[in-house]
């Protein structure tokens, strides 16, 4: 079975935290929804959707900006299976202390983004 990655380890934070990083930063993110969420009755995409909306004074506070929110569709370079990432979204940040003072704002949704997904995977970019 393939292994999940659904929030960040601790020594990945550590890592990320020491690196030196001036101006703005993009984070990459690759999500694979839950088909359901338990017995709610909503899928995974639905309830992402709730954690996007929940997220939004975050985001306003960061000065973040939704640059992209995609469903991937055709692989022109790679593997030409089935896509295994139902969308890509990537956020701007001008900072990466922005960014950091989002994720571990009091009140942060993250357990709602854990609850939509099945895996995912969140890339610094610069």
């Amino acid at each position: 079975m393939q292994e999940k990655y659904l929030s960040v380890e601790s020594e990945q934070f550590k890592a990320f935290i020491a690196l030196e990083i001036e101006g703005p930063l993009l984070m990459y993110n690759l999500l694979k929804y839950k088909d359901q969420v338990g017995d709610s009755g909503q899928t995974g995409k639905q309830v992402y959707r709730e954690y996007l909306k929940a997220t939004t004074p975050f985001f306003e506070k960061a000065n973040a900006l939704i640059v992209f929110k995609g469903k991937p569709v055709f692989t022109l370079i790679g593997p030409t299976e089935k896509e295994y990432w139902d969308e890509i979204l990537i956020v701007k940040y001008h900072t990466k202390e922005d960014f950091l003072g989002m994720i571990t704002a009091k009140g942060y949704p993250s357990a709602i983004r854990e609850k939509a997904l099945l895996d995912s995977r969140l890339i610094f970019c610069q």
